[in-house]
């Protein structure tokens, strides 16, 4: 039977809540402060798109997913993009520029919500490159909701942030709770898929994925028994993700 998933929020969120603390421990975290951890432009973009195949496998109906990713967001753009449900979220654009991301956590202490002003903190925005201008325009990725903005252009040794005084909060901007399963470790989605979508998830499957192996009914079926090949059609082609034999 396919693991079903909670429709309350409030569960949603105290189960994701679990998973981040049991994940923390002993792990580095990839985190907006920790720039070095995220992986560079083309890594980051394979990731992507395996969580958002995974997620695609893991659950048919679209709106529990977590991750998606848009191959043919624009003319030479990619899109991905994390939505948990509750309010909070990312989106992360790839384009011959290189790549910007911008994330919302809306209990953070940075949140627009959270101060007088309703305005993004200041530092976050301010230093995009004029390469990404018209991500900072675009009305699909919420920019007024924002708490933390990386990019990396293409000539770029690392990823940047604006200059920010930070509130003396743990994870002020929401980055460490968001960015987790960027570290790029199958056992990181396994885990959080098993609290996720309570059920057992194999982490061979999970590697082989994470690997951007052709998708393989067995492969499919190791993780959900009840989703074939041939259903995920249109999310192989919108995630732009390899097929084998079938």
């Amino acid at each position: 039977m396919r693991c079903e998933l909670e429709s309350n929020c409030g569960v949603i969120e105290e189960t994701v809540r679990r998973t981040l603390i049991s994940l923390q421990t002993g792990r580095d975290m990839v985190t907006k402060k920790t720039l070095a951890a995220i992986p560079d432009i083309p890594s980051l973009k394979k990731l992507s798109q395996s969580l958002a195949m995974l997620d695609a496998i893991m659950s048919p109906e679209w709106d529990y997913r977590y991750y998606s990713f848009d191959s043919k967001w624009a003319a030479g753009e990619m899109m991905a993009s994390m939505r948990n449900g509750c309010g909070d979220e990312y989106f992360i654009l790839f384009n011959p520029q290189g790549a910007i991301m911008k994330g919302f956590a809306h209990e953070s202490a940075m949140s627009p919500w959270s101060n007088d002003s309703e305005q993004v903190w200041p530092g976050v925005l301010d230093e995009v490159p004029n390469e990404f201008a018209e991500f900072l325009t675009e009305p699909a990725f919420s920019i007024t909701a924002t708490t933390f903005c990386i990019w990396r252009r293409s000539a770029d040794a690392s990823w940047q942030t604006g200059q920010i005084n930070y509130p003396e909060e743990e994870d002020p901007d929401g980055s460490e709770d968001l960015l987790l399963l960027l570290n790029g470790d199958p056992a990181t989605y396994q885990q959080f898929a098993e609290e996720y979508y309570e059920c057992s998830i194999d982490l061979h499957a999970v590697r082989s994925v994470y690997e951007h192996q052709p998708l393989t009914a067995e492969i499919i079926n190791r993780l959900n028994p009840e989703v074939s090949l041939e259903s995920l059609g249109s999310d192989l082609k919108e995630i732009a993700y390899r097929i084998g034999a079938i």
